[in-house]
């Protein structure tokens, strides 16, 4: 099997950051034995940058596929990977980042990550555990100090770089006001459904690379829309192209300035998502995705409540629900 290459950008720390990660949250979760084999086979098609997070359930296994991956000889060393994890929100307080980052690199047997993140402007009570919460759990989330809790896994070098997910316009506004390091990446819902013409243009003019997740609507996953993979106009030029609807989607985000996590643990579908590189779409093409109606397909209502520090969608999303 032919190895595919990734191109790289460079964030604002200075790391390089394959463009496309392999992301590993899914339901259910497959066996972890059974899960890092899967990941040794990106390894080996060409994926470099994986995307895990504390609540997904997945450095572990992760962790396992990188050791496994250099004993193959498939990766020469660590620094060939980028791995990217994610703080959840029951640690998102200044005395427990911390320790959170360090309970995850003891999961991934790693020194280091190449990039943390918030996973969420939201903080919920100790205690509650996964996603069995509603938003009567949820407590005012201190930017400030959270984002100084980052600063100092960075400067640690647990970290190589730092950012957020989830963000909106208002949201970082404030963390770059308090900041003395500013977030490298935006990790957010992105795709031809949701174009996030808005946050991208703000993120460029203060040098956030903006990410995509959910970059195929997270189709026939437990919560995904048919919105992106259904559409018929993907549909017409994929066909015209002799392209796959995947490969459309995620070549359009490719070319808005934005790196992509796309999910698939087919190993045929993992190497079609990196065959986006060698082609680009025609302006016509680009209009006719531009038309596409938008939605918000991940709306994340359980965050708010009236009692909450986020009584509506619009306060959770800065007026973008």
């Amino acid at each position: 099997m032919e190895t595919k290459r990734v191109p790289e950008l460079v964030l604002n720390s200075g790391g390089k950051m394959p463009i496309i990660g392999l992301g590993t949250a899914t339901h259910p979760l497959p066996p972890p034995e059974e899960l890092a084999s899967i990941l040794v086979d990106a390894i080996h098609i060409g994926y470099r940058h994986f995307d895990t997070a504390a609540i997904y359930g997945t450095e572990q296994p992760l962790g396992q596929a990188v050791s496994q991956a250099l004993n193959l000889g498939l990766i020469k060393n660590r620094d060939e990977v980028f791995i990217t994890s994610k703080l959840w929100n029951t640690d998102a307080h200044h005395d427990l980042i911390l320790p959170a980052l360090k309970t995850t690199l003891q999961k991934l047997k790693l020194e280091y990550v190449d990039l943390y993140l918030i996973h969420w402007p939201v903080r919920l009570k100790q205690g509650v555990e996964g996603f069995k919460f509603t938003g009567e759990d949820v407590v005012p989330f201190d930017i400030k100090g959270t984002w100084e809790a980052m600063e100092d896994c960075y400067r640690l070098g647990l970290a190589k770089s730092i950012g957020v997910s989830n963000f909106g316009i208002k949201k970082l506004t404030l963390l770059l006001e308090n900041a003395t390091i500013p977030p490298a990446v935006n990790q957010v819902e992105m795709n031809t459904s949701w174009h996030q013409g808005k946050l991208r243009e703000f993120c460029k003019e203060k040098g956030i690379n903006v990410s995509a997740w959910s970059p195929l609507g997270a189709y026939q996953v437990f919560w995904g829309s048919p919105a992106v993979m259904e559409n018929p106009i993907l549909h017409e030029i994929a066909e015209a192209r002799n392209k796959s609807v995947a490969q459309i989607a995620l070549r359009w985000i490719y070319e808005q300035g934005a790196s992509i996590i796309v999910k698939s643990f087919n190993k045929e579908r993992m190497t079609q998502n990196l065959d986006i590189f060698d082609w680009e779409l025609s302006k016509e093409e680009s209009d006719k995705i531009s038309k596409i109606p938008q939605q918000r397909l991940y709306k994340a209502e359980f965050y708010v409540s009236e009692n909450g520090p986020y009584k509506s969608l619009e306060e959770l999303w800065d007026g973008d629900p």
